[in-house]
């Protein structure tokens, strides 16, 4: 079994596709990454379920 899975979505402020690696060992994380294109803050938030991602939210950070 994989513990790592990658994950794509769309910056919510450039609309790039990016990608990053999910822990699929953590059940439930929220935390702020910068997009790797435009460089804003976007707030991940992930919930995993025996090896699988069952939600996935990355917003833009109000500044």
């Amino acid at each position: 079994m994989d513990f790592e899975e990658e994950y794509f979505f769309q910056c919510p402020y450039c609309g790039e596709e990016i990608s990053m690696i999910i822990d699929l060992t953590v059940s439930k994380q929220t935390y702020i990454e910068d997009c790797e294109v435009c460089c804003n803050p976007i707030e991940v938030s992930y919930e995993t379920e025996n090896g699988s991602i069952m939600l996935f939210d990355a917003r833009s950070i109000e500044q």
